[in-house]
């Protein structure tokens, strides 16, 4: 019998464990810790898991698509965090027009991006 899958959650990296958890503290997330050397972040109820590794080629190739309802209120939030000024390595990139619907993106502390997109409907 298949079993009845409840959640999916991917690992992410971090350069410096603590900076990466304030950083996405200040995206919403709240911590779980699991032990000392990962966390599962969640929003509501989302999540991923944080863990105190660094692998530069692999968090330079991760990738987290975040779906919001209004990305332009969304770039807006995200500009008044301004995280690249508290988080050495952390950029935003504005809003990217596509067929499919509309990104602005962030780059986390160790590299990671993510994707904020609207789909159209």
């Amino acid at each position: 019998m298949q079993p009845e899958i409840v959640s999916l959650r991917t690992f992410i990296g971090s350069k410096d464990f603590a900076v990466s958890k304030a950083f996405y503290a200040e995206l919403g997330f709240q911590e779980f810790p699991l032990s000392d050397n990962l966390s599962l972040l969640r929003f509501n109820e989302l999540g991923f898991y944080l863990q105190d590794a660094y692998v530069e080629d692999w968090l330079n190739n991760t990738m987290l698509f975040i779906e919001v309802k209004n990305v332009e209120a969304c770039f807006e939030w995200l500009t008044q965090l301004q995280l690249p000024q508290k988080y050495p390595g952390a950029k935003l990139h504005p809003i990217k027009r596509n067929d499919w619907g509309d990104e602005c993106f962030v780059i986390d502390p160790a590299g990671a991006l993510l994707h904020f997109g609207q789909f159209h409907k």
